[in-house]
């Protein structure tokens, strides 16, 4: 039966690694072959079949449960009711609407949607929206988070911005949100966010200092409710009624181990109810029914078994689930622990069990981290130390009965203010530590290593004495100092990241690395520090030469601050550098400079009598081995007539486009002069200044240009004087991804 448990799990997780979801005729015949497999004994094989099919038709219901084409960047008038937890940051309120109605259309049942400026939303309610709708696709990086994986996880099949709307009826059931708001005007000495992501599962009221605090130590899972909560709640149920039972105090006539089990996976059950019931919270319940069931009744199966169980049942419930980084954390940190303490001959002390366990899990989760593209925290096991009991027999107690006896005057008012105050004790001890040993970003490191690294972990968690172990040690470093790829002489590598409506392209050659324009910053959501700064470690930079910043827009400069604080920046450049903060100490760009990297030639250019900012772009030239790209920021015609005159003026084969492609750039006159054989145009997705302009996309294609556009490739990767077609994100296929034509 193990063996069918084992084919079942693979069957349920293998669609999440094809490009494309089979065609319905073969979801149709798989599980009938299946059925005939089963009288011959093939079970494993007919399991395999079955979780195959019910994965690949749970998906597929999802993808049909997005926006349609058609609809994509239109905007209607729709109905839904509010589900969740309302998000409420910097004038902005995020939100989901479920069963969304329009007049004539048909509209995904879940949709995400944000409220710019708009009045406050509460759970429950029902609205009448105007909703300018999009289809779920999300920015693309090299070894980024996948967005668009995220919503079809979700089953969110559309996103939008809504322009206007009406509450149609009020809140109806929405005691999540009103015990959210009680516990945000409860005085928890300044930690009231905290207490609502710990009691509630809202993170919302955290702000971006506490998540990189959380981050950079590795106890994000402490913060939000997981597993470990649930668990821990279930476990307190357990141990009470079996002391209980221990002491002579429990009742003869009930059996203490029923109840102890259904009374811990009730606390569980409650738990995740008033945590709202998703996903990660289910798959906690399932475990943890699971693990108990296991308790009462197969415990001489071995430990094993309860996991494999639960992997499966979290499976069944929700194929896609696996497309969560969660997932994958859970269960291998589960798995490590059964692994590490089922194999050994003797027992730690209690000390020793909990040292240790924090440093098995953080080797044994590294090549896991590591191929989930997430950051790794080196001071991580010391801060779980800490932090883990501090958390779960000091906070969470006092914070669920603080809340529960919240009626109680003055009693569930203490309680928050006491679980407050221990919160923030932590988060004070976490920002120390943070501030030592911050969240490492790997760089990218290829499949065999990462299999040689994986290969080293499982020999460290073997015990002590086993055969070849100590050659876990140099198989590990293999994850931390991974080989590195460099450009060859007189070439140069380059990267046109996704930042969406905006600009970022890292030049680098074998031994300097050039970034032109940050990406863009709007408030509070900064792309340099959530794309740019991650793609720069994982391409190995470690420092930067030279920040070149076109002008000051906030479109191309908005991220150089959190570039500037997360690297070394030698040096920094602009076309508009009084416009820039002064902590840059940006220099003036200078037309007429050059110099050479490594057999790769640059040159700047500007118009000097330019009339604002935009004008004042910095044009950078580069030249590796003959082929040529021009980087020409946000020009216009006007800019352009000049630059016609300058030693710029020449055959160049790639051209970034200016302004994004606007309608008053990229004149005929450039593109007859330059001849470039393709243009690269960074923009947004469904961008409310309509870039690319028509007039432009035509003007292109009239000249016979190669059109490369981030909003319909992701990120662009061109080796530079190889004379070779660059490679982008959507080539790398997933059933998930819409294909460039559907991007747009």
């Amino acid at each position: 039966m193990r063996t069918g448990m084992m084919a079942l799990a693979v069957g349920l997780l293998a669609p999440v690694f094809m490009s494309a979801l089979p065609p319905v005729w073969l979801m149709v015949l798989l599980p009938v072959v299946g059925l005939m497999l089963l009288p011959f004994r093939s079970y494993p094989l007919a399991f395999l079949l079955f979780g195959f099919t019910w994965a690949c038709i749970s998906a597929q219901w999802a993808l049909n449960d997005r926006l349609s084409v058609e609809l994509d960047g239109e905007t209607r008038w729709v109905e839904g009711r509010v589900i969740g937890l309302p998000q409420h940051s910097d004038g902005v309120v995020r939100f989901e609407l479920a069963d969304a109605r329009s007049r004539h259309e048909k509209l995904p049942t879940l949709m995400r949607l944000a409220w710019y400026a708009g009045p406050p939303v509460n759970s429950g309610e029902r609205w009448r929206l105007a909703v300018k709708l999009k289809r779920p696709v999300g920015l693309l990086n090299p070894d980024a988070f996948d967005y668009e994986a995220w919503l079809l996880a979700q089953r969110i099949g559309a996103t939008g911005t809504i322009k206007d709307g009406e509450r149609l009826t009020a809140a109806r059931g929405a005691w999540r949100d009103g015990i959210r708001q009680r516990l945000l005007t409860a005085d928890a000495q300044g930690r009231a966010g905290a207490l609502s992501a710990l009691v509630l599962g809202d993170g919302s009221g955290l702000s971006r200092e506490d998540w990189q605090i959380l981050q950079d130590t590795g106890t994000v899972h402490l913060l939000v409710i997981s597993g470990q909560h649930i668990g821990m709640l279930a476990a307190v149920m357990y141990l009470l009624v079996a002391g209980l039972a221990r002491y002579g105090l429990w009742p003869l006539r009930w059996p203490w181990l029923p109840w102890a089990c259904g009374l811990a996976f009730a606390a569980a059950l409650g738990y995740g109810l008033l945590a709202g019931f998703d996903v990660p919270v289910r798959r906690a319940c399932v475990m943890v029914g699971l693990v108990l069931l296991w308790r009462l009744r197969f415990r001489h199966l071995g430990a094993w078994w309860p996991l494999l169980l639960a992997f499966d049942g979290v499976l069944l419930l929700d194929p896609l689930a696996s497309l969560r980084p969660g997932f994958w954390l859970s269960f291998a940190a589960v798995a490590v622990l059964i692994f590490t303490f089922g194999g050994r001959l003797g027992a730690w002390r209690r000390w020793q069990t909990w040292t240790r366990a924090q440093w098995l899990i953080a080797i044994g989760l590294c090549p896991v981290l590591l191929a989930l593209h997430l950051p790794i925290s080196l001071s991580g096991p010391l801060a779980n130390l800490l932090a883990v009991p501090w958390i779960s027999l000091l906070v969470l107690p006092p914070a669920l009965l603080g809340t529960l006896l919240l009626p109680v005057p003055y009693v569930g008012e203490w309680l928050l203010w006491l679980a407050g105050g221990l919160i923030d004790w932590l988060f004070q001890g976490l920002a120390v530590i943070a501030g030592q040993w911050p969240a490492w970003i790997a760089p990218s490191i290829p499949e065999w290593a990462l299999l040689m690294g994986s290969l080293g972990a499982v020999l460290l968690l073997l015990p002590r004495g086993v055969p070849m172990r100590p050659l876990g040690w140099p198989l590990l470093l293999v994850l931390v100092v991974p080989p590195r790829e460099k450009p060859g002489e007189g070439l140069a590598d380059i990267w046109q990241l996704d930042v969406g409506q905006g600009l970022a392209i890292v030049v680098r050659t074998r031994h300097h690395v050039l970034l032109y324009d940050a990406g863009p910053r709007f408030g509070d959501f900064d792309l340099g520090e959530r794309v740019v700064l991650p793609a720069l470690r994982k391409l190995n930079v470690e420092k930067l030469d030279l920040m070149l910043l076109s002008h000051a827009d906030a479109d191309h400069a908005g991220g150089a601050l959190a570039v500037a604080r997360g690297l070394k920046v030698n040096r920094v450049i602009s076309g508009d550098s009084p416009g820039l903060p002064a902590e840059l100490n940006a220099e003036a760009c200078e037309s007429g400079q050059q110099w050479q990297w490594d057999g790769v030639s640059f040159q700047l250019w500007q118009w000097t009598d330019a009339h604002d900012s935009n004008q004042r772009s910095c044009v950078l030239q580069i030249e590796a081995n003959g082929e040529r790209l021009l980087l020409t920021g946000d020009i216009d015609t006007h800019a352009e007539r000049v630059l016609l005159q300058s030693p710029l003026a020449v055959e160049t084969q790639w051209l970034q486009a200016p302004h994004h492609g606007s309608r008053s750039s990229s004149s005929m006159a450039l593109l007859k002069t330059l001849k470039p054989q393709a243009v690269l145009i960074s923009r947004g997705h469904g961008n409310s200044f309509g870039h690319p302009h028509p007039t432009v996309l035509a003007r292109y294609r009239k000249q016979g240009l190669r059109i490369y556009d981030s909003a319909e490739q992701g990120a662009i990767h061109l080796q530079l004087g190889t004379f070779k077609a660059p490679w982008a994100m959507r080539q790398q296929p997933r059933f998930w991804r819409d294909p460039p034509a559907l991007a747009r």
